[in-house]
């Protein structure tokens, strides 16, 4: 505690960032914020649709409410920082900032992962088993998956944040990320983490083999049952419902395991840095994009949602009368 209380006062951290003073790294930051605007609003309209339109108000939307909701978190939890530090030139982070940073961010990587994987599974029931489906995934199995996968990403991100934070950073406080990164950060620990280390692949293997294996055979099996069906419209329904899972899977995983799940030795900064932004800023803008431009029931639900508002009758306000002479 006393390491905290020291570091949290004057311990600040410095993040090198990603971007550089140039033109070209100028123009660059100016894309990744328009990409951060289309992320929020995008998984805010998500949302809000999900929540309005009494169609929507299936497993599989109930879900995606919860992707967004992570999404949203942890885009936030990201971007804001960096925009700031970049435009202000101040680079650094304090110890408290830091924590937070890396509790949720990997609470938030932790819990998509492991919804993402349980999604594939509704996905098998739904095309597998549709008489059988509003049994098997009830009101009570869905909040139990989702309960789920939140309480794991927030118990790994706990677990990691602690024991991160409990190292001595008595050398360079220089993070050359434009994030709080643990594996990064424990660069800077002038002490022996290689026991945190192992602790720390052991929990990606988790959270990120465990839902990709339930995905693999997920979709092996739906792809049995697809090529079982006799009807040639079911099969391109339920592949197109498929596909947008897997887009939004191939992107979050693809980047997710080159970033934690290779060898050390292969690691480079700019590589890891470039690598990033497409699970903690470009995976949150596609993701509502993926699910709604492919999916006619929320574009259904979009335009429903539209026409109430354009029909909607203007508020009428009483007027005032007038004051006598």
């Amino acid at each position: 505690m006393g390491q905290w209380a020291n570091l949290s006062s004057g311990g600040n951290f410095i993040l090198l960032g990603i971007f550089s003073s140039s033109r070209a790294h100028l123009a660059l930051f100016s894309g990744i914020m328009v990409v951060f605007v289309v992320a929020v609003v995008g998984n805010v309209l998500l949302l809000l649709l999900i929540h309005t339109d009494p169609r929507l108000h299936t497993p599989m939307y109930f879900f995606l409410s919860q992707l967004s909701l992570m999404d949203l978190t942890l885009v936030c939890t990201i971007v804001p920082k960096m925009a700031t530090n970049f435009l202000s030139g101040k680079k650094t982070i304090s110890f408290v900032g830091c924590g937070l940073q890396i509790g949720l961010f990997v609470s938030m990587v932790g819990s998509e992962g492991l919804l993402l994987g349980l999604m594939a599974y509704d996905r098998y029931i739904a095309i597998s088993h549709p008489l059988r489906y509003p049994i098997l995934m009830s009101r009570r199995v869905c909040l139990q998956i989702a309960g789920a996968s939140w309480t794991f990403g927030m118990l790994d991100g706990i677990i990691q944040v602690i024991a991160a934070m409990s190292f001595p950073y008595c050398a360079s406080r220089e993070v050359d990320h434009f994030f709080c990164e643990v594996t990064v950060l424990l660069k800077l620990a002038c002490a022996d983490t290689s026991l945190f280390d192992s602790l720390s692949f052991a929990c990606c293997v988790f959270m990120l083999l465990l839902p990709f294996s339930i995905i693999v055979v997920s979709y092996g099996l739906i792809l049995a049952a697809v090529l079982r069906m006799h009807s040639a419209q079911a099969r391109r329904k339920a592949l197109a419902t498929c596909s947008s899972h897997l887009a939004a899977v191939s992107l979050f995983y693809g980047a997710a395991m080159f970033s934690y799940l290779r060898p050390k030795r292969l690691w480079v900064p700019s590589h890891d840095k470039a690598v990033s932004v497409f699970y903690t800023v470009l995976t949150p803008m596609l993701n509502p994009l993926i699910y709604s431009l492919r999916n006619r029931e929320v574009m259904g639900a979009l335009r429903r949602g539209l026409g109430r508002w354009a029909t909607r009758p203007p508020v009428v306000r009483p007027s005032l009368p007038l004051a006598r002479p």
